[in-house]
């Protein structure tokens, strides 16, 4: 009797990001009948306890390292122990991690880019030095899965990037609906009920660039102090943004919130959301707040501008450009007629064009193609 798939997904870290979520979504919908995923993080936490939760068999081999050969060989005897068929890498460092082993045992790979490692505010050589990687990386895969057609072209224009996929992140809309009994969080979270509030709810790094928005708050608090900011997450730059932000003097418009897993609920509670990130792939934590019919607004990069029409479900603006960002804010503070509207198309295209379902039922074709590629994949391994 051929046993089930058994697909090993492993990412980077414990922590609760994109593409977290997307292996979290991945392994709450695969086909059980077919497969059995199997995850391996290389840091522990709260992702790791969701996947508990889950039933689904999770370990940790710890580093933080990319290309760390010290843990070359675990990740081998890892996957001959659990009898892995085919090897889901997401993210870069992910795969730097796992190629080495997948390739002596003979394993597909496929590889998903939640972004690219590259992007437009590095410095040059740095760029291309991270350029190569991902050119070695995608050759190491024998499928490289782009989460935005923007993550493809480049991937194609600046290396040759073969044999890659675009299969754009998918959301239970379920979950994500504002149909749904959800909490009004404004009490326990300290929010005022009778201000708009603005979320942003990120981990705090470069990429997500948190600073800008920051002096985005000080223009809008010269015009109004009727709109609050709600900056949820942790990150390497929270202390820098709350350091800028009783620099500028506007802590009275800030409430500030660690992580936390009840993001239905939080959207729930927000007017708008914003991203003012400087790099994306497609951000998971964007369409989940399409899906709950909010109000975008954020920067125009890679897949941001492929779900987002600027004038239609939200406003888009360039890079580090805060007095736009507070002007977009002010703006749909102003007129929520237009807050609404944008809110009911972004629900439209969540639920046209990116559901949980779609997203998993194109993942299982790619691991079906490519174990027929491999006769011995769904046979026990000696």
């Amino acid at each position: 009797m051929i046993r089930k798939i058994k697909v090993l997904e492993t990412i980077r870290q414990g922590k609760i990001g994109g593409g977290e979520t997307h292996v979290l979504d991945l392994i709450a919908n695969i086909d059980t009948s077919q497969f059995e995923p199997v995850v391996l993080s290389f840091t522990d936490g709260p992702m790791v306890e969701r996947v508990k939760e889950l039933g689904v068999e999770v370990h940790v081999i710890y580093t933080e390292k990319p290309y760390d050969i010290r843990v070359w060989g675990k990740v081998k005897q890892f996957m001959i122990d659990h009898e892995i068929d085919i090897v889901h890498a997401h993210g870069t460092r992910a795969n730097s991690n796992v190629f080495w082993a997948a390739k002596k045992l003979g394993l597909p790979i496929v590889y998903t880019v939640h972004g690219w490692s590259f992007h437009q505010g590095q410095k040059p050589f740095i760029k291309m030095l991270r350029i190569k990687n991902e050119s070695f990386l995608t050759k190491k895969a024998d499928v490289t899965i782009a989460v935005s057609h923007s993550n493809q072209k480049d991937g194609i224009e600046l290396f040759g990037m073969n044999n890659s996929k675009v299969v754009t992140n998918g959301i239970n809309t379920n979950k994500y609906g504002p149909s749904n009994r959800l909490k009004d969080l404004r009490e326990e979270l300290g929010l005022p009920e009778n201000k708009t509030i603005v979320g942003y709810l990120v981990r705090m790094t470069i990429q997500k660039d948190p600073l800008t928005l920051i002096r985005a708050i000080r223009k809008v608090k010269d015009q109004t102090e009727d709109i609050v900011f709600l900056l949820m997450g942790n990150g390497d730059l929270v202390d820098d943004a709350k350091a800028l932000a009783k620099e500028l003097d506007i802590e009275d418009m800030i409430v500030w919130s660690g992580f936390r897993q009840d993001i239905p609920d939080v959207l729930n509670t927000i007017d708008i959301y914003t991203l003012p990130s400087l790099w994306e792939g497609l951000p998971i934590g964007l369409l989940e707040a399409m899906s709950m019919a909010k109000p975008i607004v954020a920067t125009g990069v890679d897949g941001t501008k492929e779900v987002i029409s600027d004038g239609e479900n939200g406003i888009l603006i360039e890079c580090g450009d805060y007095e736009s960002l507070a002007k977009a804010f002010i703006e749909l503070h102003q007129n929520p007629i237009k807050m609404a509207e944008f809110g009911k198309k972004s629900r439209e295209i969540v639920c046209q064009r990116y559901a949980v379902d779609r997203m998993c039922r194109e993942i299982e074709d790619i691991y079906f193609q490519q174990v027929q590629n491999y006769d011995y994949a769904i046979q026990p391994l000696n």
